[in-house]
């Protein structure tokens, strides 16, 4: 018998996917910059993530970000191609486990 439901971000993988795409529709405010709280608030209260969930996301956003691009996970599409030299932060449905 299953008591609680399954979290839809329990793997790392599928919440820095949803921050990934919560950041990417966040308008910049300075320089390709937006606010962290921009990204937090609705993974938290909007999509319901826990606290655990959101600090294992964006560890796993910044670490697939590469060396040098760890504010790119933060930053929209055009900023993020022209800010580093290295492969962006992209996740394909194989990467999520169904």
């Amino acid at each position: 018998m299953k008591f609680a439901a399954d979290r839809p971000f329990a793997s790392p993988e599928a919440a820095a996917r949803k921050i990934v795409e919560i950041a990417n529709t966040v308008e910049p405010v300075q320089d390709g910059r937006i606010y962290i709280k921009k990204i937090n608030g609705p993974f938290l209260y909007e999509f319901k993530g826990s606290p655990e969930e959101y600090g294992a996301g964006i560890q796993l956003a910044i670490e697939r970000a590469g060396s040098g691009c760890t504010r790119a996970v933060a930053r929209r599409a055009p900023t993020r191609a022209a800010a580093c030299s290295e492969p962006q932060i992209s996740f394909s449905s194989s990467d999520i486990p169904a």
